[in-house]
């Protein structure tokens, strides 16, 4: 098997078509919320996170065809005064799970962390989501919390343009 994991550049037609084909694939599942991308994200979306300095793209290939996907974002811990990155998107395509490959994919984003001087990482899993919930806890994640007497943070949005 041939694994390639590289940062994306997605000024690459082929990582910027990568990147919109996993994650329409993704977004049209179970868990991505069932519907695929807009036509206007995947025509605009390689070019608007290519401008944003904090977005970090991790792509796996396999035999060259795209495998999977990381899409995080530089944050910021003010407790630590350090960056952190947030993962924001984790995909493997159907094809090709149950291999390892977000183990790994996960890997390239932390060392992509540790370069950048990032103090954590940070994720949100959905609750019945228990097939990613494995795989990042096998790579060392757990729920937030500061004090167990208030319980584990939870994620919550406040949506403020229509879709």
């Amino acid at each position: 098997m041939n694994l390639e994991i590289t940062e994306a550049n997605l000024r690459n037609p082929g990582h910027a078509r990568a990147l919109v084909h996993l994650l329409d694939a993704y977004a049209s599942g179970l868990t991505g919320g069932g519907v695929g991308l807009s036509d206007y994200a995947k025509a605009h979306l390689p070019e608007a996170l290519a401008a944003r300095s904090t977005a970090r793209v991790v792509l796996a290939f396999i035999e060259a065809e795209p495998a999977g996907l990381i899409i995080a974002f530089e944050g910021f811990s003010t407790f630590q005064c350090r960056p952190l990155l947030n993962i924001h998107d984790v995909v493997v395509a159907e094809t090709f799970r149950g291999q390892g490959l977000a183990k790994k994919l996960l890997a390239k984003i932390e060392e992509v962390a540790i370069r950048t001087g990032c103090c954590k990482l940070t994720l949100e899993v959905l609750a019945a989501n228990t097939v990613a919930q494995a795989a990042y806890r096998s790579f060392g994640f757990t729920g937030y919390e500061l004090d167990p007497a208030l319980g584990k943070a939870q994620f919550w949005e406040k949506k403020l343009l229509p879709a």
